[in-house]
């Protein structure tokens, strides 16, 4: 029944007009004295009701419903008459028209009905764009209330995107948890309802693994079924979501290949391009760069757009190609947001583009925008665009924009803001000769409005939204410190949820705060069967990158590494390596996952894999697995697990070789003087397993430097240095008494970054120099250019000490 007040109020224009008035009917409708009447008069004038008539039916129809005694029941009569069904038909088509008093009641109404009423309800606001109304609100309240007693998911699933923007964390959850409940009652070909889920799980910014798994199986069941449009949305969906199905990327590739011939007008094209492009092989990519040249002038401002953002993330270097998209996209410059500008300006900058013409144009358009912008999240990305091309410089109009807004400003928007205020000072400095007090003023406010900020958050959820994005030298240096003391002075809340996330934001600021690692070790030790396998990494991280072993240590790693071995086959290749590395990293070697990354099988796997990852991210597995490698053989030779990276080590450090620097040479021949001469020492060395140390040299038992032969070095160059077997620890045999000592100069980034304690992979590298042999004298950078060490006297006298004395290792 509630459908039908809602529907009347509807009326404020007519359906189908005819010549006479409509009083007549509404008059008989008003002398009506039931149900039946009402509805009699609507089946015989059905094809020509105006709006006013129907709105008139429904007030009655709705007058009626309140004077009986079971309201529910009666509702029920009048939804299921075959009459009411016209007047809701007539009613919905025309949603856009009616007022908002109308459709308020219209929803109370509606709210007495199935979930299945209530569901296209919704998606007729949604259709208009009504996320935001008191209506959408209204049927958020209505869900919330019935959550429990709603088993229909594909209706549940219309709703979950119509009122995503409106509802608190709390809900979201207790949506996500009923969705994982009702998921198995839908059958795999219910693509629409899992697409659904995926776009509440985007629209919430919620990368829920259980649900984006079991909607994927659901994708890869119905591949062969989905088109263009459904394949590209869900690429686009786990984009955003940071969710990596290789299996699903393999089937959509091979789906989308098949459909280049079939798309020859833009509309459908470029759609396949943006989808494929990222994805395909070298043939693929270049039969769709050729298209796109054919066809690049009859593509629109936003085609264009998408076009460029594929090619960035493709990595393409097609001058020909850039060239003319680039020329298409100054001619559609002026109909861009300030957000596409930023896009853009980004793309172009990637893809080496140069234009003074367009890069002016640039300008001025971000100027005109900034002149006139009032929201701090869009000020904060035209400032940051500006910053970004090329001759950066603001103007007293642009400085009065930031300084107006910073009171409003979350941290995103204050970082941003602040990394463009300190690219000015650079490019100021070092061009200009020229930095402004007004420059350096507005950095101290920023630096206040973040402090502020900080200090006054009281959840941590909230503040995570705004650091989970943030880098930079500005946050790092000014707001770094202040937000972890927020962390730990919120950290009761953290739990099997944002764990990961506090967890990834610790590894990447590379702060050490043992009672914020104390607290992630304590959460994953309690609730270790609620978090999700793909997070463990995550998890793992910050200790193995900081070298730190919390008070529960063998109980911390011990259940991980039981956790993951139930999950072995689940998890694909590259986290399987990343999670050997770093557990290898913090000498944790469990056979289980080894011997399911060392093998043939695997190893196929993971490299079909790497064809889909950028560039760098291909190289850094690459040198992942191989570091895993190296580390199993030195350190756990009883798995006899061989070593095979000598080629792709050989490959590597050839295309390293350089020169020295400076400061390179002037340890070299402060070393050469202290151990008696060029020949004693070897700079640059690759040792077995193709580790590599700054200095090398060798000492007899009588703690007497041995020369390498008659071999010498010349400054500027770098020598042969490989022992006679890079695979063979024995391959280099020095006289009875005689040690190796590798000297390695670290520098800042070998430390934590609040405290000169070791990180990880310097300290592995430290044991398994000593398992090849070495005694190894580490050098922190801090303590070679300190006060104490400022002359070449003090220096050598330090050399002295440290090789020949007791040492500092």
């Amino acid at each position: 029944m509630l459908r039908l007040r809602a529907i009347c109020p509807f009326s404020r224009r007519v359906f189908q007009f005819r010549t006479c008035s409509c009083k007549p009917l509404i008059s008989q409708m008003i002398t009506c004295t039931d149900e039946e009447q009402v509805f009699d008069l609507i089946g015989k004038n059905k094809a020509i009701l105006s709006e006013k008539q129907v709105e008139c039916a429904l007030n009655i129809l709705w007058q009626f419903q309140n004077q009986k005694t079971s309201f529910l029941k009666n509702a029920e009569c009048i939804r299921d008459h075959p009459q009411f069904l016209t007047l809701h038909n007539l009613a919905t088509s025309e949603m856009e028209f009616m007022n908002d008093d109308t459709l308020v009641d219209m929803l109370y109404i509606t709210q007495q009905f199935d979930i299945n009423v209530l569901s296209k309800f919704s998606s007729c606001l949604a259709s208009q764009h009504l996320y935001f109304s008191p209506l959408m609100g209204k049927i958020a309240d209505i869900v919330h209330k019935n959550l429990e007693t709603i088993e229909d998911l594909r209706s549940l699933s219309v709703l979950m995107v119509s009122i995503s923007s409106l509802i608190s964390q709390r809900f979201q959850e207790q949506l996500v948890n009923k969705t994982e409940h009702l998921f198995d009652t839908i059958d795999s070909s219910q693509v629409n309802v899992a697409r659904r889920i995926v776009i509440f799980l985007r629209n919430i910014r919620y990368s829920y693994y259980p649900l984006l798994e079991k909607c994927n199986e659901v994708f890869l069941s119905s591949m062969n079924d989905l088109d263009l449009d459904s394949i590209s949305k869900i690429l686009s969906l786990y984009h955003f979501l940071q969710f990596h199905n290789f299996e699903f990327i393999k089937m959509a590739k091979k789906r989308l290949t098949e459909m280049i011939p079939l798309f020859d007008h833009p509309d459908g094209f470029v759609k396949l391009f943006v989808a494929l492009g990222p994805i395909a092989g070298p043939e693929e990519k270049k039969q769709l760069k050729s298209t796109l040249l054919l066809m690049s002038e009859e593509l629109t401002s936003q085609q264009v757009l998408a076009v460029m953002g594929a090619m960035e993330e493709m990595e393409s270097r097609n001058s020909h190609l850039i060239k003319k998209i680039a020329s298409i996209l100054y001619k559609h410059l002026d109909n861009y947001k300030p957000v596409e500008l930023l896009k853009i300006t980004q793309a172009l900058i990637f893809l080496r583009f140069q234009s003074k013409e367009l890069f002016v144009k640039l300008r001025e358009l971000l100027h005109s925008y900034l002149k006139i912008s009032f929201i701090p999240s869009e000020i904060s990305i035209l400032v940051y665009t500006l910053s970004i091309l090329p001759s950066p410089h603001l103007d007293e109009v642009g400085m009065s924009r930031i300084e107006a807004v910073l009171p409003h400003c979350d941290l995103n928007d204050l970082n941003g803001l602040a990394t463009s205020v300190l690219r000015w000072i650079h490019y100021d400095r070092k061009y200009l000769d020229n930095t402004t007090g007004k420059q350096l003023k507005l950095l101290q406010k920023l630096d206040h409005y973040g402090l502020q900020r900080l200090r006054k958050c009281n959840n941590l959820n909230l503040l995570w939204e705004e650091l989970k994005s943030l880098k930079g030298d500005w946050f790092a240096e000014s707001l770094l410190e202040e937000t972890v003391a927020t962390l730990q002075r919120l950290m009761d809340e953290i739990n099997y949820k944002n764990v990961a996330e506090i967890a990834t934001f610790i590894s990447r600021t590379n702060y050490l705060s043992t009672s914020l690692l104390d607290r992630i070790a304590s959460v994953v030790i309690q609730q270790i069967e609620k978090i999700h396998p793909f997070v463990i990494l995550g998890v793992i991280l910050p200790f193995s990158i900081m070298n730190y072993d919390p008070p529960q240590n063998d109980e911390f790693f011990r259940i991980c590494i039981q956790y993951l071995n139930s999950y072995l086959n689940g998890l694909n290749p590259l986290m399987l390596v990343f999670l050997g590395y770093s557990l290898a990293i913090l000498g944790y070697f469990p056979e289980d996952l080894l011997k399911a990354i060392f093998n043939i099988k695997f190893l196929a796997r993971m490299d079909s894999q790497l064809e889909f990852l950028c560039s760098s991210l291909n190289m850094r597995v690459q040198f992942r697995l191989m570091e895993l490698n190296r580390a199993v053989c030195l350190e756990c030779p009883e798995y006899q697990i061989p070593w095979f990276h000598d080629r792709f080590c050989q490959q590597q450090y050839n295309k390293d070789i350089g020169s020295l620097s400076g400061a390179q040479q002037q340890i070299y021949k402060m070393l050469a003087e202290v151990l008696g001469g060029t020949n004693c020492v070897k700079a640059s060395v690759l040792t077995p397993y193709y580790h590599r140390i700054d200095f090398e040299c060798i000492l007899d038992k009588r703690k007497k430097a041995l020369p390498y032969g008659s071999h010498s070095i010349t400054l500027g160059s770098l020598p042969e240095t490989h022992w006679e077997s890079n695979t063979q620890i024995t391959g280099s045999r020095l006289p009875p008494g005689a040690e190796r000592i590798a000297l390695e100069f670290l520098d800042s980034r070998a430390f934590c970054r609040n405290i000169p304690h070791l990180k990880g992979k310097s300290s592995m590298q430290k044991r398994q120099l000593e398992i090849l042999g070495y005694r190894v004298i580490q050098i922190p950078h801090f303590e070679w250019n300190s006060m104490a060490l400022s002359t070449k006297e003090a220096r050598m006298d330090y050399l002295r000490k440290c090789i020949f004395g007791e040492g500092k290792s």
